[in-house]
């Protein structure tokens, strides 16, 4: 066929707004990324607030994931991350883990691990708990209990940390994400088989669900902790 002819053929019209859309988000992430490195390289050079340093790698790094530049991100990120753990920033840390996971490198699925270790013993934003959670449930096959355990724990800690109408939405989407699991995995369709289910997979006791979900970082860990968490729990105010 003639080049002209391929040229001459318009995309349809939702494609084409598809196309031109990501080339606007791209080219603004660009743009956001050099904001971001001028900043970053003018603190390494003239010195500075170490928390400033910090939180900018991390904003970097998550800039670059978002273009798809996970390489690039990991050292940032795992700087970032070292940081915000010895300065006992638990929040920060777990959000570092998250870039770090999305980064999709060799240690990726180690920092979700330890991520969600952090989420659930620290008093940190249950949206990012459940963001984290979500990561297990999304990246684990249908018929796997660890999505259950997830899903269960993501609803548990929307209903006891968020307040108000922000307890509202997070317990509606954690509600959508343990519906959506229990579908996939036991072909629930009706109340009376989610309270079946519920109670097969020991999913209504916390000191029960709890302790699966431990395994499950485990797993996701394995052997590559990068922090001490017995000296961590001996830091944290109710520890």
């Amino acid at each position: 066929m003639n080049q002209f002819n391929l040229l001459a053929t318009p995309l349809p019209d939702s494609a084409a707004d598809s196309v031109f859309n990501h080339g606007i988000e791209m080219a603004a992430l660009e743009s956001h990324l050099q904001v971001l490195t001028e900043h970053l390289n003018e603190i390494q050079r003239t010195g500075g607030s170490d928390n400033r340093l910090a939180d900018l790698r991390l904003q970097v790094a998550r800039t670059l994931v978002n273009l798809d530049r996970g390489e690039e991100a990991w050292p940032l990120a795992r700087a970032a991350f070292d940081h915000f753990i010895d300065w006992d920033l638990y929040e920060l840390a777990a959000d570092a883990c998250d870039v770090l996971f999305q980064a999709d490198q060799t240690g990726s699925i180690a920092a979700l691990g330890q991520g969600i270790w952090l989420a659930v013993t620290c008093p940190i934003d249950p949206e990012l708990t459940i963001e984290l959670l979500n990561h297990v449930i999304e990246d684990t096959p249908d018929d796997s209990d660890g999505a259950a355990v997830a899903a269960t724990t993501a609803l548990f800690l929307a209903d006891v940390r968020a307040h108000g109408r922000h307890r509202e939405d997070l317990m509606f989407f954690a509600t959508q994400l343990l519906g959506a699991v229990a579908r996939r995995h036991g072909d629930v369709e009706t109340p009376e088989q989610l309270d079946q289910w519920m109670d097969r997979l020991e999913l209504k006791e916390p000191e029960k669900f709890l302790v699966r979900l431990r395994n499950v970082v485990d797993v996701l860990v394995q052997d590559d902790w990068w922090f001490d968490r017995e000296a961590l729990q001996e830091r944290l105010p109710f520890g």
